[in-house]
């Protein structure tokens, strides 16, 4: 009779595997789950926001935990191909917002002074420029299965030395476009159906980790090669919209044969 083999899984993957008979091993694998599952909140959510990935040490900022059955697919995103528009240069970059990283939680600046007193180290988060509006594409590496987005905005607190500064806001109203070849213009948009919009309410946002969780209708999202995530707008009255993370919850399928990714306007004389 060959030996047993446990397998520990955590949000559908497999963590921990024990073989053969190793009372030790296994023990020691039951009680790292168990101390993970004590630093989880009443709703299931990590306490910390992050999740370990991999059962090894390295951590991975989720903002909220998982659904049931889904894994974190935000490795597929086709970095080389983001694009956002309408962003503030002062800020982070469409890169910043997939960054595995904790959120640095660093206050907002007064429009115009968003780097941090280290002059070398740009703000990890994203703000909108003109007014409140972002549009962002994302391109995948591979066909996916998009169930969840989880998006994090951490603006400061208001405080009495914050008079004269604009405060930005969280994003209240997010259109989600799948499978555009490249971004929308914000004209454009206007005039094409969004797969899914959705309203987020103050109390759509964790309190501990600053993230909202956008469940999507799962039928609309099958075979996904890329979305067009559009902010409409911001819960507030400012001009600002912040965006610090955004994850990609869903299943991976058959990897994609990209051909040259480029912008549009890249071409010579545009």
């Amino acid at each position: 009779m060959g030996m047993p083999t446990f397998l520990v899984f955590k949000n559908g993957q497999v963590v921990t595997t024990v073989r053969g008979a190793d009372p030790k091993g296994l023990t020691e694998a039951v009680q790292k789950l168990a101390a993970e599952a004590g630093n989880l909140t009443s709703d299931g959510s990590s306490s910390s926001g992050f999740t370990t990935v991999g059962g090894g040490n390295a951590g991975m900022w989720m903002g909220l935990n998982l659904p049931r059955g889904y894994n974190d697919v935000t490795d597929q995103v086709e970095l080389k191909g983001l694009d956002l528009l309408n962003s503030d240069s002062e800020f982070g970059g469409a890169r910043t917002l997939f960054d595995s990283k904790e959120p640095s939680r660093k206050a907002g600046a007064e429009k115009g002074k968003g780097k941090s007193s280290d002059a070398d180290t740009q703000p990890d988060w994203v703000e909108s420029d003109t007014d409140e509006q972002l549009m962002l594409f994302v391109p995948f590496k591979a066909t996916l299965k998009v169930h969840t987005l989880h998006i994090t905005s951490l603006p400061p607190g208001h405080s009495e030395d914050d008079d004269d500064t604009e405060i930005p806001m969280r994003p209240k109203t997010v259109q989600v476009y799948s499978n555009r070849a490249h971004v929308l213009g914000f004209e454009e948009a206007e005039d094409i159906p969004a797969t899914q919009t959705v309203t987020l309410s103050p109390n759509d946002w964790d309190a501990k980790t600053g993230t909202a969780k956008i469940e999507l209708r799962f039928v609309k999202f099958q075979n996904v090669t890329s979305l067009v995530i559009f902010v409409v707008d911001g819960d507030g009255e400012g001009e600002r919209v912040r965006v610090d993370r955004l994850r990609i919850i869903g299943e991976t399928g058959e990897k994609r044969e990209l051909g040259k990714l480029e912008k549009i306007g890249d071409e010579p004389g545009e």
